[in-house]
């Protein structure tokens, strides 16, 4: 009889110890589960961030080559203006003479509408539209009157 109490000891301590490593496997499976999850979830964060300044840097990139191509546009504008003006030729001199004073005039009369706008507009509204009469009447003083002077002849 006591070696059969003691193989049902052996049998129920065998029983509760493999229930307690299977339970203790679980539990570290578990955890090594979440762990893995973890580590997972933190690798979409980085790649998430990641695609994302790599889709900032080529926005950045965009943006540059539009603002690239936006002032060579403007550039080949102000060539094709300068060689159509230095393309026109010798008329009869009051043409000249008409064409000599049209600059002046238009000029004088930017800044004399400059200065009314500033003197009669709304408070409220002056600011917008001081700024534009005051950019367009530089850019018109500027641009005609900057390279517009006597050219030597060479020879």
């Amino acid at each position: 009889m006591s070696e059969l109490i003691g193989l049902a000891a052996s049998a129920a301590g065998g029983g509760v110890f493999g229930l307690i490593g299977t339970l203790i496997g679980r539990a570290a499976g578990y955890a090594e589960r979440r762990q893995d999850q973890a580590q997972e979830r933190a690798r979409w964060a980085h790649d998430a961030a990641l695609a994302a300044l790599h889709m900032q840097a080529a926005e950045r990139h965009a943006d540059g080559q539009f603002r690239l191509a936006e002032a060579a546009g403007a550039w080949r504008g102000l060539a094709a203006s300068i060689e159509a003006e230095a393309g026109i030729a010798a008329s009869y001199r009051w043409v000249d003479a008409v064409r000599g004073i049209t600059r002046p005039a238009l000029t004088l009369l930017l800044w004399l509408i400059t200065c009314l706008v500033f003197l009669g507009a709304d408070p409220a509204a002056r600011s917008a539209i001081i700024e534009t009469t005051t950019f367009a009447a530089t850019a018109a003083t500027l641009w005609w009157f900057g390279d517009r002077g006597q050219k030597r002849e060479v020879r």
